[in-house]
């Protein structure tokens, strides 16, 4: 039963993944302020707020460029719990785990704000350390919140369709978009194996009949991938593939396109200047 419940576990592990990238797919097709942009300028404009993030050593600038992550997220039709789940509750707890030490005097000396002691060892929290912390979690905030507005707000395709824009190689951009395309085939191949399974066994006796289950039908997934390369590969030549990907070009940028990439200018810049 164990077993039973760790294949029913990844089942539904498998399909919260599916039904999340729905989800993006979902909010990426809402008429919202990111999602009318053409793909290359409101990547460009993420790419220039990132950097401005980066070489910014203002508190208060990088809270401004977060506060205007939540308004761009609302402006674009995305539930603030939704977008907030993906930013608040990773990024601190993995961030205090690496950064926590930096706000010792151990590691960053200063000007002590709070003293204590462990066992022998005496402790504070220095005026430096906090302002380093501080500022690098702002950092590491806004730019998964940065990131995760441009992955919601944009078609997996059309994100595809902005590498070559910026030099990477063709044939990397055609193996990760058919391996996002196939995930889905072999998630609900993976379901219907494990329906199959259940509705002729009902549950798994034991931990190594389940191992020899799940082996197997590893084996069996991967065959089947192998013949389905070969097919889709054959079909590909048959439709005139020649070591080249020829995407569909873009929609040329409008107005508002251009209006949002000298926003993202001018925020790059003032960061610099304020540098």
């Amino acid at each position: 039963m164990r077993v039973n419940s760790f294949i029913e576990r990844s089942v539904v592990s498998a399909f919260s993944f599916f039904r999340e990238s729905v989800l993006c797919e979902n909010y990426a097709s809402k008429r919202g302020l990111l999602q009318i942009l053409s793909p290359p300028i409101k990547t460009l404009f993420v790419f220039f707020l990132l950097l401005a993030v980066f070489f910014s050593k203002s508190i208060i600038f990088i809270l401004a460029v977060y506060s205007l992550c939540i308004l761009l997220s609302y402006l674009s039709s995305i539930e603030l719990r939704f977008f907030l789940k993906r930013t608040l509750v990773f990024v601190p707890i993995f961030y205090l785990v690496i950064a926590l030490p930096s706000l010792f005097n151990v590691f960053t000396p200063g000007e002590p704000i709070i003293i204590f002691k462990i066992f022998n060892l005496t402790l504070n929290i220095t005026h430096q350390g906090l302002f380093s912390f501080s500022i690098l979690f702002l950092r590491v905030l806004t730019s998964v919140s940065l990131c995760v507005l441009l992955i919601t707000t944009t078609f997996k395709y059309e994100l595809l369709k902005v590498l070559p824009i910026f030099g990477v190689p063709h044939i990397f951009v055609l193996i990760v978009g058919m391996s996002y395309r196939y995930i889905y085939f072999f998630v609900e191949m993976f379901q219907n194996t494990y329906l199959a399974i259940k509705s002729r066994v009902g549950f798994i006796p034991s931990i190594k009949k389940g191992q020899f289950l799940v082996g197997a039908n590893i084996a069996n997934f991967w065959h089947r991938s192998y013949n389905l390369y070969n097919d889709v590969y054959n079909a590909m030549l048959a439709r005139g593939y020649y070591r080249e990907v020829k995407l569909p070009r873009s929609a040329k940028p409008h107005f508002v396109d251009w209006a949002f990439l000298v926003i993202g200018i001018f925020i790059l810049g003032l960061s610099l200047w304020q540098g």
